[in-house]
């Protein structure tokens, strides 16, 4: 008999959802998932769900952290009557404190951390003792990389639930990229946010001009968009590097895929933000090896689980622009070498970081947790 799952998500509407949607299709259970941005009034119990993550979020603010658990648990816990579920998985740490109480009904709660939630001081100081009481309660705990495991661990997370899985990339969708036979042209895909450190990208190709005879040659496409975007947009004029920096704003993943096949190299200077908020495992990263990409990023969160120094791409350390640009320098002046660590890269992130892999941990865990409570 096919397991129920019933998810529980802050919201439909951010980019990070996108991913959590495309791996929900591919979960073979019977999903109800419930997203705390919608008030589908067709639908009385999922609209007052959305009523109640309003009212808690409004709790929060005011610092009344204890009653904000009791309006999302107490529908939740009418979700779980109403569908039944075999388990329940939140997406988001901070949305499970929510929701947290209605693993009282037995239940096994799975919780989704992403990487904001498990390192910005917004939620881990705020939310540190609600945490403590989430981790009792909980049956399972997935995370992006080693140090989100071992932050929440220091919270009270018992190393037996915690399970690493990144997201992956979509093995349907990102490959063909040929970058021996491509201009030296470096793409960045993410939201212009400090984490994601598009200003360091920006600078590190200014001072690529310097460092390789094909300067001329080389072109940088930014792909997305933020706060920061402006804030890069003015930098670059004031580089005068408008006529090799291109901004073509957010785009579909099919278009993003073909901006990787143009590409001969990806680049990502992700960086921890003043606030403490980090990457998990940027699925941009495992996108672009993939697709057969090099990759120069930035020893940042779980990209070192995916890149291989000098095998797959470089690896240099947060805020060192120059280290960044010597690498860029150095794959536009060797495109046999960007082929050689795009095809390694390639394999490698076929042979473990593809959605499929995600979803099969995934699927293991939940069942897991079905028979334990079976």
């Amino acid at each position: 008999m096919t397991a129920r799952v019933l998810v529980l998500a802050p919201t439909r509407r951010a980019r990070t959802e996108t991913f959590v949607r495309a791996n929900l299709a591919r979960l073979p259970f019977v999903v109800e998932a419930c997203f705390g941005d919608e008030m589908p009034w067709r639908e009385p119990l999922k609209a007052l769900y959305g009523l109640a993550v309003l009212t808690s979020k409004v709790c929060t603010r005011l610092g009344w952290l204890r009653l904000a658990t009791l309006p999302t648990s107490t529908v939740a816990m009418l979700l779980v009557k109403r569908h039944r579920p075999d388990v329940v998985m939140v997406e988001f740490g901070f949305h499970a404190v929510r929701v947290m109480e209605l693993a009282r009904m037995g239940v096994p709660l799975a919780v989704h951390f992403r990487g904001a939630d498990a390192s910005a001081e917004r939620y881990l100081k705020r939310l540190q003792q609600r945490y403590r009481r989430l981790f009792q309660l909980t049956s399972a705990v997935i995370v992006k990389n080693q140090t989100m495991r071992s932050r929440l661990i220091s919270l009270g997370a018992q190393p037996a639930q915690l399970v690493i899985s990144p997201s992956g990339a979509d093995e349907r969708r990102f490959q063909g990229a040929t970058p021996a036979s491509m201009p030296p042209r470096f793409l960045a895909v993410g939201r212009f946010v400090a984490k994601k450190g598009p200003l360091d990208t920006l600078e590190a190709f200014a001072l690529l001009q310097g460092l390789t005879e094909h300067a001329d040659a080389c072109s940088l496409v930014m792909v997305g968009d933020g706060p920061l975007l402006s804030v890069v947009q003015d930098r670059t004029r004031q580089l005068g590097l408008e006529h090799l920096v291109q901004f073509p704003g957010v785009l579909s993943p099919d278009a993003v895929a073909q901006e990787m096949r143009r590409a001969r190299v990806f680049v990502q200077h992700s960086r921890t933000a003043e606030d403490g908020d980090e990457e998990g495992c940027p699925v941009s990263v495992m996108e672009a090896q993939l697709c057969g990409l090099p990759v120069v990023a930035t020893r940042h969160g779980g990209i070192p689980d995916v890149v291989v120094d000098q095998q797959t791409g470089r690896l240099v350390e947060e805020g060192d622009r120059r280290a960044m640009a010597e690498a860029m320098a150095l794959l536009a002046d060797r495109p046999d070498l960007a082929g050689a660590w795009g095809a390694a890269g390639q394999r490698r992130t076929q042979a473990r970081f593809t959605v499929k892999h995600h979803v099969d941990q995934i699927t293991m865990l939940l069942n897991d947790l079905v028979d334990h409570r079976g």
